[in-house]
């Protein structure tokens, strides 16, 4: 061969390949970085989402204010949660491998082998004036991953296939099993029909307390109400039974139904369902329909009972609930007295002089707002059912006012009376009767010492000198010696345990009675109160002297009536039980002892 030649083609090929390399590495336009399949894709911006799947019927959601309504093939309220996870996660699919449209097109039977002849689903995403298409073909060989295509797009991607498990198979799969719709917890207005009245109930703004508007005015359940739809708002459907229009509801019991519940706010229908007869096959479940829409489903019976009592279910079983902190009490009576609030925490018993115990006031307040209706005898009281029911003159009147001293502002004004067939109330701002339990009214106070404080003294075991016990004609003096050390006096005999009587003589110095029994005692043998039973004497190093005496026993509640002087009266009182044993096994003269 001439190697002239040679050189001149050796030179033409060298020329040629560099020729290739430019337009292949610089001339060729390049191709796109993609690192989202969907780009530009904002969830918050869609307003549809179609869903094709091969052989089967195109499901579409479209965005209806905050949530999402299906529109094919059926209209109903969607699962928002669900429309929202699947967009969230198309706009975060990322292409594990990026074929351009020349491998495409150089792969003759590419579109059969990645399946997008026969996709398995297309979805159709609209935001906006944008939309994309996107096609997904067959899994590849390992499985793991899919073959994809956007319309518009030159080429294909390879991602993973997680995502796919969003993707509903039929309306079902994105349709809503609510019974309400989300925003249910704000309504103010619920009408109910569940049997021959309807009952009407809304909620007031100012302190969020339900009132029956109908069949009466009256304070509502407010307990009740919210916990039924918390019950309704948690409450599922269970199965679909029908979509079709023409459907006779008759035969599920929902016309008329069994149930009409409608939820308000202000003068807009948030929502409203109907429930009708137990499911054919399941006595658990019954069927209803969501106000609007045709489906007819199954759901579970239980969490809708609330609704179906009668109309004095859903009124307020309290006498009375507290709007306002309470700064006054007045009780006519038997006996009658006031409580005024005394600074913060602090108050008193008109006229009296005694310290009063704040906890115990409160205690009463709290028996008053806990006091629990156990009928309703009268819903429009006249002055003649006030005289029958003996509530023209009432046995005791109670009034709480939110300022001490103005009887012009009240917050609850209850008046009693005790008949042989009963305990009735009446409240001074509504047109009831109300009957209470008798122990309703047993646990009220019935005069003003009642709430004296009940610490009757405080002093610590380190200053108590000697103590002196008196029982059955015999008296013991044990003096204190230091700590955990007693001894008996000269002239007393027996035997001591110093620890357990230095525990006994702390326990006795913080003296606080579980109640007072009475007041300013003139026959204190009806309370046990004779000369043979034990009194404790407590001398301190001050000089003073404490003394308590024990009166009948209570073995049903492990211990004793007892009584002190204070400011010249005799009080008796419940004895803690507690002390009481430790009294009794450390501080008695035992009735054989010399």
């Amino acid at each position: 061969m001439n190697s002239k030649n040679t050189f001149v083609w050796f030179v033409t090929a060298v020329v040629l390949f560099a020729v290739i390399l430019v337009l292949n590495h610089y001339l060729r336009p390049p191709v796109a970085d993609i690192r989202n399949i969907l780009p530009g894709l904002q969830t918050a911006t869609v307003i549809s989402v179609q869903v094709i799947p091969a052989g089967a019927l195109e499901i579409r959601a479209d965005r209806k204010g905050d949530g999402w309504l299906l529109t094919k093939p059926i209209s109903y309220p969607a699962q928002s949660a669900a429309v929202e996870e699947l967009l969230a996660a198309l706009k975060k699919l990322v292409p594990a491998t990026r074929i351009t449209a020349g491998e495409v097109h150089e792969h003759r039977t590419s579109d059969a082998d990645f399946g997008f002849e026969t996709p398995q689903l297309s979805i159709i995403i609209t935001a906006g004036g944008q939309s994309w298409q996107l096609i997904v073909g067959n899994k590849t060989a390992p499985g793991d991953q899919v073959f994809l295509r956007v319309v518009g797009v030159d080429g294909a991607f390879v991602a993973g296939i997680e995502w796919l498990k969003l993707i509903p198979r039929s309306a079902n799969d994105w349709r809503s099993t609510a019974l309400v719709a989300a925003d249910a917890s704000a309504c103010d207005t619920i009408i109910l029909t569940n049997g021959a009245k309807i009952i009407e109930l809304r909620r007031d703004t100012t302190n969020q307390l339900w009132r029956m508007i109908r069949p009466l005015q009256a304070r509502a359940d407010s307990e009740r109400i919210t916990e039924a739809l918390q019950s309704l708002q948690a409450a599922q459907a269970s199965q679909f039974i029908t979509d079709d229009s023409k459907a006779d509801f008759a035969t599920f019991g929902l016309q008329p139904a069994d149930l009409d519940l409608w939820l308000g706010h202000g003068t807009n229908l948030i929502s409203g369902l109907h429930t009708g007869k137990n499911a054919t096959n399941d006595a658990a479940q019954i069927y209803a329909r969501r106000e609007g829409w045709n489906a007819v489903f199954t759901t579970a019976a239980a969490p809708l009972s609330p609704w179906h009592g009668p109309v004095n279910d859903f009124r307020d079983p309290h006498l009375l609930e507290l709007t306002a902190p309470v700064a006054e009490i007045e009780v006519h009576g038997p006996h009658d007295f006031t409580l005024q609030r005394q600074g913060t925490n602090g108050w008193q018993v008109t006229g009296e002089k005694f310290p009063v115990d704040a906890d115990n006031v409160q205690l009463f307040i709290k028996t008053l707002a806990d006091m629990r209706v156990a009928g309703f005898p009268v819903d429009v009281v006249s002055a003649r059912d006030l005289a029958a029911y003996g509530l023209a003159t009432p046995a005791r009147q109670i009034t709480l006012r939110p300022v001490a001293g103005q009887t012009n502002t009240v917050i609850a004004q209850l008046a009693f009376a005790v008949q042989t067939n009963g305990i009735f109330v009446h409240r001074a701002d509504e047109d009831f009767i109300y009957a209470i339990k008798p122990e309703e009214l047993n646990r009220l106070p019935e005069s003003g010492w009642e709430f004296r404080d009940r610490r009757i003294w405080l002093f610590n075991e380190t200053n108590v000198a000697q103590i002196k016990l008196r029982q059955n004609g015999k008296t013991r003096q044990v003096v204190h010696n230091g700590p955990n050390k007693w001894s008996l006096a000269a002239g007393s005999q027996g035997i001591i345990e110093s620890p357990a009587i230095e525990e006994t003589t702390h326990r006795l110095g913080e003296l606080t009675v579980p109640g007072w029994v009475a007041r300013n005692v003139t026959e204190p043998e009806k309370y046990g109160l004779t000369p043979d039973n034990l009194e404790i004497v407590v001398e301190l190093k001050s000089g003073e002297k404490l003394s308590v005496t024990f009166g009948t026993k209570l073995p049903r509640y492990n211990t004793a009536l007892a009584a002190v002087t204070l400011d010249g009266e005799r009080w008796v009182f419940l004895f803690p039980d507690v002390l009481y044993q430790f009294v009794t096994s450390y501080l008695t003269i035992p009735a054989n002892a010399p």
